[in-house]
Parts: C-alpha cells; structure tokens; sequence
C-alpha cells in the first residue's frame, strides 16, 4: 500500500487564547478538506486538544500531542500521559522535539517515550537531528547515535511505517536561505534509513515515513517535497499562518 504523505502542525505554546486557535484550526481544517494524497495532524498546547478536537473536521484531520511524559501513570506532577492524550482523542505524539532535548531529554528518555507512546496506543513521531554541521562529519556521528538509542531497545512490529521528522537543530528557526537544500535533504533521509536499517534492518528502515522539520516555508517547500525524498513536513512557526500552512498542505499533496 502506498504511504500517505503527512504534515505535522507544532504550535509550540501558541496562541494564547481558544479563541485564536480556534481561528488557525479552521483554516486548516479548510485545507485538509481539499488534499487527496495527504494526512494532516495538528499539535497544539494541550488545553485546547478537547475544545479543538470536538470542532467539525475531514477524516484526514488528526490530533497531536507536543510531548508525553516518559512513565505511562502516577504521581508526576505536571505531566501528561500517553492515555489522557489517547482520551483526549489525540493519535499522535511529538517525541524527542529538539527544544524538550534542550532542556535535558536524553535518547535514553526518548526511547522511553516511543515505548510508552505505542504502549498507550498513540503514535510517535521521532524527532532527529544534529545540533551543528562540521566537515569532518562527526554530525553524522551524532545523528547515527541518536537514532541507534533512541530505537534499538523497540520490538519491531512498532518499527513498521515508523514516523521520524529530521529536524537540524542549527537550521530551526533560521530562514530558508540558511537551511538545507533538497539536495542536502535527500541526501540526510538517505543517511537516516541507512542508519537506521544497520540497526533493524533496511526491509525495516525503507518502510520508515521520513519528514523535513527544519525551517519550513513557503518559499522552499516545493524543492524539498519534490527532490528532498521526504514524504511530508513538521511545520513550527508557518503552521500558525492561516495563509501560509494550507499553501505548505497544498504543496505537500502534490507528491503522489
């Protein structure tokens, strides 16, 4: 069966009322409406999974959480759990976001995350990504690790169709002038199925959906969708832009 391409919306912690989230999810849920070839799962802030989730929406119009916590119940406070969220009528869960690493997710918890996302029926989308390029490529190295620990300890009928957003951590934020190319691009989702398939194997690693998460705009969707090898999007900062996230939804759904 063919793999459905797939954009993923990371509100981070916008907007701050469900007034205005209510004003972005109808724009995209407008979007949604019109794409044939794509699933689109939006990830707002948590309180406005329910109110949002409840709103008319097309069947490929699914819901995200941004993180989980790592144990599955208990005394944790200010956590969230995989099942809340799966009650919350959420599919999906963000895991191993580059800003959650940055305040001390290792790929030890990370793993724990995958594990007690499936174990909650939700599922993750593994984020990966080098922190910084050099020429001697060590940031291969790194990527290479981060993968091999974050999945290795998995059982592998979760392995299939396995969902990982390549996110270069030094390209977040950045314009797309200062981002990766599609060349470079496909270049990484290559390297990402390689290493990953030196640890499950490559019948595995080439059933694994692979997503571009760094710096998405309207101004380079289109190269990376069409040279890039990628099969959709993890969208930050233009997923809140009534006009720019249905465009991104748009190109994406042009690769069949």
């Amino acid at each position: 069966m063919k793999k459905r391409n797939l954009v993923v919306a990371n509100w981070k912690m916008h907007p701050e009322t469900l007034e205005e989230a209510k004003k972005i999810f109808n724009s995209s849920r407008l979007a949604a409406k019109t794409l044939k070839n794509t699933d689109v799962v939006i990830c707002p802030p948590f309180p406005f999974l329910q109110p949002l989730s409840k709103l008319e929406h097309p069947k490929n119009l699914y819901f995200g959480a941004q993180n989980i916590c790592s144990e599955p119940e208990g005394a944790f406070t200010g956590e969230v759990s995989a099942v809340i969220i799966k009650n919350l009528e959420a599919k999906y869960a963000i895991i191993g976001y580059s800003e959650r690493r940055a305040i001390g997710e290792t790929n030890q918890i990370v793993a724990r995350k995958l594990q007690t996302a499936y174990d909650g029926g939700l599922i993750p989308i593994l984020c990966v990504g080098e922190k910084s390029r050099d020429r001697d490529g060590s940031h291969l190295e790194f990527l290479r690790n981060q993968i091999k620990e974050c999945i290795n300890s998995l059982q592998r009928k979760h392995l299939v169709g396995m969902i990982i957003a390549y996110e270069p951590v030094w390209a977040i934020g950045k314009s797309y002038k200062e981002a990766l190319g599609a060349t470079d691009v496909h270049e990484m989702t290559l390297f990402i199925k390689k290493s990953a398939g030196e640890i499950v194997g490559m019948d595995l690693a080439e059933s694994f959906k692979i997503l571009y998460g760094g710096s998405v705009e309207t101004a380079n969707d289109d190269d990376i969708m069409e040279k890039g090898n990628v099969l959709g999007f993890l969208v930050g900062h233009a997923s809140l832009d009534t006009k720019a996230f249905p465009s991104i939804l748009k190109v994406a759904d042009t690769k069949k």
